[in-house]
């Protein structure tokens, strides 16, 4: 079975995010950059797989500018065996990526598609749901548990009420949470191996794909400092401060 994994470019989780001054978007300017941090969750989990003797082969595709090579490459370190990167302009919407990743799932023919639930610099978290909804297979969304047996895999899910296991026939795509696995890190000499691993690169006009947005950005603000809160001695007190201070009551 081929594994196809998606993953993306992003600010390093550890980076602290500037706005640029004239509040028109985040400043990238010198600026440390990462896989998605779902995304390593994804590759681990594929990597996994193939060690299992389940995959026969791990796919990873990324969509960007040549930075995201990078990225690629790293996946590829984790243990992937090859890599696709479709040229575009930083920053296409979702529903795009949805679509690009949909022609090479048809080029592919992979029986798993593993992306991260969501990207920390968008948090649209759509990506996996429309790509389901575009090569037509079923889904298994935050999965912290993935089973294949056979031709169906088994994805148990975080939801509000505890967890739900739902059985899905392959080819089927998941999307992967924070506790499904612990991604492992890169090893030097496999480090050097993935700079001679294949990494084709394609563009959405041989896919056959108009790349664009319907969203636009309009402002990027930092969040309002937050006051300090107080300690109270007791509870007449606190009621005495929600009512003349703060007002609430």
């Amino acid at each position: 079975m081929k594994v196809l994994v998606a993953i993306k470019r992003v600010i390093d989780y550890n980076v602290k995010v500037r706005v640029k001054a004239d509040n028109s978007d985040v400043d990238l300017a010198n600026v440390k950059m990462a896989m998605n941090p779902f995304c390593e969750i994804a590759v681990e989990e594929a990597v996994r797989l193939k060690e299992a003797g389940t995959a026969s082969e791990v796919v990873v595709v990324s969509i960007g500018s040549k930075a995201c090579e990078e990225q690629v490459r790293a996946a590829l370190a984790l243990g992937a065996d090859r890599g696709i990167r479709i040229d575009t302009e930083d920053g296409p919407d979702s529903l795009s990526v949805a679509k690009l990743l949909a022609k090479v799932v048809e080029q592919e023919q992979p029986g798993l598609i593993i992306l991260g639930k969501q990207a920390i610099d968008s948090d649209s978290n759509q990506t996996g749901q429309m790509l389901a909804a575009l090569v037509g297979c079923g889904q298994g969304t935050f999965a912290s548990e993935v089973k294949v047996d056979g031709d169906t895999v088994a994805v148990t899910r975080e939801i509000d009420g505890g967890l739900q296991t739902v059985s899905l026939n392959l080819p089927a795509v998941v999307t992967t949470d924070l506790r499904l696995n612990e991604p492992r890190y890169a090893k030097l000499p496999d480090i050097m191996k993935a700079k001679r691993k294949p990494l084709a690169v394609q563009t959405p006009d041989e896919l056959g794909v108009s790349v664009g947005s319907k969203l636009s950005l309009v402002k990027v603000e930092l969040p309002s400092e937050r006051q300090a809160g107080i300690k109270v001695g007791s509870v007449d007190e606190l009621i005495d401060k929600l009512r003349n201070e703060a007002k609430v009551i």
